[in-house]
């Protein structure tokens, strides 16, 4: 599982970069022929992943359950994100996957639920979860790549 973990630290840190190199007005900016943000896309990869390791095993959400709520599958972009927030989403994304290796290694996931995807993946233990969610948060970086290319046109 460490190349899969090297994955997952890797779109994270292209996740972190561009929360860090975007300005706040662009990060929650929806371009047109887009039905969300790139703000919200990546907070949605933070809230994805704690739904699928986390409590698919039955275990307690390592971070505070606004992010699942405001940021879960079917939710909308808050357009009003207070860049305070945005500082709480760069902690997220870097410690939360520090914890799930620990958690892992720790077999912290000794149970799971098994869970087909809306993409149509089949889940049916903590390593299918671990490799489809860095599947569904490259997916998601696609996105914000393409928004960010929108938005600024050729000069991204």
């Amino acid at each position: 599982m460490n190349y899969h973990f090297q994955a997952h630290r890797q779109v994270r840190k292209n996740l972190l970069g561009i929360l860090q190199n975007t300005s706040h007005e662009d990060l929650l900016l929806i371009p047109d022929g887009f039905n969300n943000n790139m703000y919200w896309n990546i907070a949605h990869t933070v809230a994805t992943q704690q739904l699928l390791h986390y409590y698919l095993s039955g275990n307690p959400f390592r971070i505070d359950k606004y992010w699942i709520e405001t940021y879960k599958k079917g939710t909308l972009p808050n357009l009003n994100v207070q860049k305070s927030e945005v500082e709480d989403l760069e902690f997220l994304l870097t410690e939360t996957s520090k914890i799930l290796m620990k958690d892992y290694d720790s077999d912290f996931f000794s149970d799971y639920t098994p869970y087909t995807t809306s993409f149509g993946m089949d889940l049916k233990s903590i390593q299918d979860a671990i490799i489809f969610n860095n599947m569904h948060e490259s997916l998601h970086y696609g996105y914000i790549m393409a928004q960010k290319r929108a938005i600024l046109g050729e000069k991204y």
